[in-house]
């Protein structure tokens, strides 16, 4: 399957979007006069429709309240930008998903909008996605989840998606990790309950009954992430780590470290499961979609030819 790469006018875009949408009506209404794509009117909010790709699953209820006082005081100051879809007569948000949930708890019944005409799939996706890590609107889930569907979905290289948000590979890399995470470590990641410092030291043991001990512990014990990364250290450090290893899971820090280079190369979770014997084991390399598969299939064959 062939590897789509990010449009070289994304960045063009991006900026644009970004500049207008940070407009007050007037101001933005006046930039797009010479852009034959892009217009602003006011739309009724029963037309506009949240964003399939919108990355963020958590909106803060309390903030919503309050932007929604300011907004019943003194209107909407900044127009949300959308896409038109001819197929189902909608405008789906492209930018702005915070302030549309806001106008409709002020009561408002339509609100200013900045139109595309057209945006495909990818645009829609990766605009939603680097703009809100941009404005730093995400907890590290939502990114990770944000940074995995864009490169699933287009089949985007690490790399490439690091450059489109000015991110470092392994920015990228290690965010992804946090995927690897029981559901219930992301929830509490989700929530603030523990920091993404807290994370990384859990994503230094193998996922097992080693990692869930010490997450508990961290909760039970309110543990900084210095306390949470020492614990980690001790226990891979403890001179049983390889009599123990296909019982308990553990991995020294060589097996540690393939796997992350697995992971960054191939972009997806890697793992090395020992058998009875520690000397042997199984290297899985996971996937989350057919697309996926397709693209892993690709790459590796590519790479033994």
């Amino acid at each position: 399957m062939a590897r789509q790469a990010l449009g070289k006018g994304l960045d063009a875009l991006l900026k644009q979007t970004q500049e207008i949408s940070n407009l007050n009506v007037e101001q933005a209404a006046q930039a797009v006069q010479d852009i034959p794509e892009m217009s602003v009117q006011k739309i009724d909010l029963t037309k506009i429709v949240p964003n399939r790709f919108q990355p963020r699953r958590v909106f803060d209820e309390e903030k919503l309240q309050e932007l929604a006082i300011s907004i019943k005081e003194h209107g909407l100051t900044q127009p949300i930008v959308v896409v038109y879809d001819a197929s189902l007569d909608k405008y789906e948000i492209v930018v702005g998903e915070r302030r549309f949930r806001a106008s409709q708890l002020a009561g408002l019944t339509s609100i200013d909008a900045i139109i595309h005409k057209h945006l495909d799939d990818q645009q829609l996706c990766a605009l939603a996605l680097i703009e809100n890590i941009q404005r730093e609107e995400l907890n590290p889930i939502e990114t990770a989840l944000g940074y995995r569907n864009l490169m699933n979905k287009f089949f985007i290289k690490q790399v490439d998606l690091a450059a489109y948000c000015g991110k470092s590979k392994s920015t990228i890399s290690n965010t992804l990790r946090l995927l690897e995470l029981d559901p219930e470590v992301q929830q509490a990641l989700q929530d603030g309950t523990i920091t993404e410092g807290h994370a990384r030291a859990l994503l230094m043991l193998a996922a097992g009954k080693l990692r869930t001990d010490l997450f508990n512990k961290i909760i039970k014990n309110k543990w900084s992430v210095r306390q949470a990364e020492k614990a980690a250290n001790d226990i891979i450090e403890t001179p049983m780590r390889k009599k123990r290893a296909s019982t308990l899971g553990f991995k020294g820090g060589d097996v540690i470290y393939f796997e992350q280079q697995m992971q960054e190369s191939l972009g997806t979770k890697v793992e090395v499961k020992y058998g009875k014997n520690p000397e042997k084991g199984t290297l899985v390399i996971h996937y989350h979609s057919i697309e996926q598969l397709n693209n892993l299939a690709d790459r590796l064959k590519s790479k033994m030819l």
